[in-house]
């Protein structure tokens, strides 16, 4: 009886070195073994440790508020944008005094019938003219074009061109996007961000940190959030003939909340930030039983251009007017939300997966004592 005792000693020892369930630290140093005895890391030298403070979070809100940025580039190009007529397009020409020229078959069809159709090889065919090669031509130089020509019969002709149907460009808007699919390039510039908004916005699924444009087999992505909340107006930029945007979903845009709180989750992103407190609030809150306050953690990888390979930021909620700094702290995607157990959580915890063992030992022990004594 006193060897199975020993035993079972033994073995409560041996499980004290192996609670259950995972744990950070504090205050040591943690180390991590390969398969190579030698061969060890001390994790706490691949991590940055920060204390979420008032300091901390002043530090972050200045480097999270850039001023606006001025898109020139993009000014430039809406000041002296001009639409170029192609194949498809239907154009509009008036003589003025002439109407037999304007609408030969009749004032009952509308502009965009009676009008005058790009042909596939560009040209358009116009009376006492004949064809007019319009293709990549900007309206104001087939107006002069026309009259120049109609000079030789019409005395000072009075000519106004314009496009009654856009038909020849386009761009092509998928993925998360209210009302996905092709929007026509007019002689209104269109931006990345008319275009998304005539098309009813982004759905509720959509990563407005990943909206990609492909042109000529290029990719380029954009943050509609950046432009949003913060007037980065690179993030905008004017859209060209079969340029394809396609919003991302945000299934990858997400925080993990883990240990000890009521429903461990992941948080999709949507337009609006997340807060260590909404993560928080969303995971039902954390468990006032088993949780240790002090150790509310954020996992986060480094930078690329970082040796580490996370940053981890502790939050010591035991006094409950440290969650305001939990509602200024500003989440990013794939950050990991950990609250960790209190010791004595733990320890009922190793308790727990030891005491079937331990009563094993103990019946056991009882029966190899009734059988001696009889």
């Amino acid at each position: 009886m006193k060897q199975l005792v020993a035993a079972l000693l033994v073995t409560m020892a041996s499980g004290c070195t192996v609670i259950p369930g995972s744990h950070i630290p504090s205050g040591q140093s943690h180390w991590y073994e390969t398969e190579n005895d030698s061969d060890k890391v001390d994790l706490e030298k691949q991590v940055d440790i920060y204390a979420i403070t008032p300091g901390l979070l002043a530090e972050q809100r200045s480097q999270a508020s850039p001023e606006p940025v001025l898109n020139r580039s993009l000014e430039q190009e809406l000041k002296t944008y001009d639409y170029e007529v192609s194949r498809g397009d239907i154009l509009n020409i008036t003589v003025w005094d002439h109407p037999e020229l304007t609408i030969p078959q009749g004032s009952d069809r509308s502009p965009s019938e009676a009008g005058n159709w790009v042909h596939s090889d560009g040209t358009i065919f116009y009376p006492y003219v004949g064809k007019v090669d319009v293709a990549g031509l900007k309206v104001t130089e087939i107006r002069d074009i026309l009259r120049e020509r109609l000079v030789e019969y019409i005395q000072n002709p009075q000519v106004d061109v314009t496009v009654a149907a856009f038909r020849s460009k386009r761009v092509y808007l998928t993925g998360e996007i209210k009302q996905p699919g092709t929007q026509p390039i007019t002689n209104v510039p269109l931006t990345l961000l008319e275009a998304v908004a005539r098309a009813g916005g982004l759905t509720e699924f959509a990563d407005w940190t990943d909206v990609t444009l492909t042109r000529n087999g290029h990719s380029t992505t954009y943050s509609l959030r950046d432009l949003y909340k913060q007037g980065d107006t690179r993030q905008n930029i004017l859209l060209r003939p079969n340029d394809i945007v396609h919003v991302a979903r945000n299934d990858a845009a997400k925080v993990f909340v883990l240990g000890e709180v009521v429903e461990p989750q992941s948080i999709n992103f949507g337009r609006s930030d997340i807060t260590l407190a909404d993560a928080l609030t969303d995971a039902g809150g954390f468990s006032q039983a088993t949780a240790d306050a002090s150790g509310i953690f954020v996992v986060r990888k480094a930078p690329s251009e970082s040796d580490k390979i996370a940053n981890v930021f502790q939050l010591n909620a035991r006094n409950a007017t440290a969650l305001v700094l939990a509602d200024q702290f500003k989440l990013q995607p794939r950050d990991i939300v950990y609250v960790t157990a209190a010791p004595i959580a733990r320890w009922n915890r190793l308790i727990a997966q030891i005491l079937p063992t331990a009563q094993a030992i103990y019946f056991f022990a009882r029966a190899e004592d009734e059988v001696t004594n009889n």
